[in-house]
């Protein structure tokens, strides 16, 4: 599936068929995506600071609310512990996001179960999948020092990212550090 296409897809979902904000939030996606960053599902629903529905877009690193070419309200999965959703007369079905970060409330969420179920399973293949990508070991770059040195350096970033999200315990940590530094 493409950014394209997932965001079109929200985007009739809530009603909205001004090209022009589609088009702005496929590029506002495309230019905060993430390194290895693939989109998994979207959605609409209403932000409680927001009068009209906006897209949710699910990736496999973040959630994120689109609205009118305002910049994205993102929510690492590696963040996130739970989805759940209520019904309520006045809202709706209500999409309750809870991450570390704190949590994220999205009203008249379209198809909420089936969507919260996605945040859940994404979020918990964003927790294991970094820990077993670090198990792997890592193949031999082909440049000079220097990229291999940059290549740590994010390697570490990444380590670090992780440990204080809760994403990777103490001991994990210390043992993901040691391998990268050897």
């Amino acid at each position: 599936m493409e950014w394209t296409d997932l965001i079109d897809t929200a985007f009739r979902v809530a009603g909205n068929n001004n090209q022009a904000n589609r088009a702005e939030a496929v590029r506002t996606v495309e230019a905060s995506v993430i390194d290895g960053e693939k989109p998994v599902a979207s959605t609409a629903g209403r932000h409680p600071d927001h009068f009209r529905k906006g897209v949710l877009v699910l990736t496999t690193h973040r959630l994120l609310f689109l609205k009118d070419g305002k910049p994205p309200i993102p929510v690492p999965l590696t963040a996130v512990t739970d989805a759940t959703v209520a019904r309520t007369k006045l809202n709706g079905d209500v999409l309750t996001v809870v991450a570390l970060t704190g949590a994220h409330r999205f009203e008249d969420v379209v198809k909420a179960d089936v969507f919260a179920e996605q945040v859940r399973e994404s979020a918990r293949l964003a927790r294991t999948a970094p820990a077993a990508a670090l198990e792997k070991p890592a193949a031999p770059a082909a440049a000079g020092p220097l990229v291999d040195g940059e290549q740590l350096i994010g390697q570490l970033e990444r380590l670090v990212a992780l440990h204080a999200t809760g994403a990777l315990t103490e001991d994990e940590f210390s043992r993901a550090k040691q391998r990268l530094i050897g």
